[in-house]
C-alpha cells in the first residue's frame, strides 16, 4: 500500500472515530437537556400549585410529576416531543440502576423510580396511542398497563389541562426571571426555556427561575421565596446517568 493510501485511511480512522464521539457528545447533551427539562418542569408544577392554590388529591409530587409529562406534550412538536420523553425516562431507569442494591427509600415522598418510569411513558404514550405506538413498545410499556394509559391521560388532562389553558389564554402579567450565570449548559437551557414560557404564558404572580451551587444534584421550588431553584451540580450527575443509560 503506499504512502497516500495509508494517508488516506488514518484520516478515513480518524474522521469516523471524530463522528462516533461528535454522535455520542450530542446524544448526552440531548439527554442532559432532556432531564433538565423534565425536572424543571416537575418544580413548576409545585409552583404552579403553590401560587395559584391548587387542590391536589393525592401526593403532591405525583401531581408535579404529572405536570412535568403533559408540559413536554404540550410545548414540542411530536419528534423532539418523543426524544425528550425518552431520555427524561431513561433518567429514571438509570437512576434505579445506580441504587440497585441499596434499600428503596419507601418512605420518600416521590415515588420508586421504576414507577416513575413506567408512569412517565403511560401517560406520554397516552396523550396519542396511535402516533406512539412505537414510543411505548421502544420503552418495554406492558400491554396490561398500556390499556389504561389513554384514560390516565385523560384524566390527567381534564385536571391540567385548565390549569395551562388559564395561563395561556388569561390576563396574568406576572413573568418567570431567570438569575443564574450563563456560563454552563444547564443555566443556558434554562435561560432559553424562561425566555419560551414568558412567550407562551403569564402567571399570577412572577417566579424566579435560579441556578446556583447547592452542595447537591438537586432541583426544588422554594416555598417563602416562590423561586424554582435548580442546582449546578446537577448537570455532572445528569451526565453520569447518560453513561449509565447508555
Amino acid at each position: 500500500m503506499g504512502t497516500d493510501a495509508i494517508v488516506r485511511n488514518l484520516l478515513a480512522a480518524l474522521l469516523f472515530i471524530l463522528a462516533g464521539s461528535a454522535h455520542a457528545q450530542s446524544a448526552e447533551d440531548d439527554f442532559v437537556e432532556a432531564n433538565i427539562l423534565s425536572v424543571f418542569y416537575h418544580e413548576l408544577g409545585h409552583a404552579l400549585i403553590d401560587v395559584m392554590q391548587l387542590p391536589v388529591f393525592g401526593q403532591e409530587e405525583d401531581a408535579a410529576d404529572t405536570a412535568s409529562v403533559l408540559l413536554i406534550d404540550m410545548i414540542f412538536k411530536e419528534e423532539a416531543a418523543q426524544g425528550i420523553a425518552k431520555d427524561a425516562a431513561l433518567g429514571f431507569a438509570a437512576e434505579a440502576e445506580l441504587s440497585e442494591g441499596y434499600e428503596t427509600a419507601w418512605w420518600s415522598q416521590h415515588g420508586a423510580d421504576l414507577q416513575r418510569f413506567y408512569n412517565l411513558v403511560c401517560l406520554f404514550y397516552g396523550a396519542d396511542p396511535d402516533l406512539r405506538d412505537d414510543f411505548a413498545e421502544d420503552m418495554g410499556l406492558p400491554e396490561g398497563r398500556a390499556e389504561t394509559c389513554p384514560e390516565e391521560f385523560e384524566l390527567a388532562n381534564e385536571s391540567w389541562g385548565p390549569v395551562f389553558d388559564e395561563l395561556i389564554d388569561g390576563e396574568y402579567t406576572g413573568k418567570f426571571y431567570f438569575n443564574g450565570a450563563n456560563d454552563s449548559f444547564l443555566a443556558d437551557i434554562l435561560m432559553v426555556e424562561v425566555e419560551d414560557l414568558n412567550e407562551r404564558m403569564g402567571l399570577p404572580t412572577s417566579i424566579e427561575v435560579v441556578v446556583e451551587t447547592c452542595g447537591e444534584a438537586n432541583g426544588f421550588y422554594d416555598l417563602e421565596k416562590q423561586q424554582i431553584i435548580i442546582c449546578q451540580e446537577f448537570e455532572p450527575y445528569l451526565r453520569e446517568l447518560a453513561r449509565v443509560s447508555r
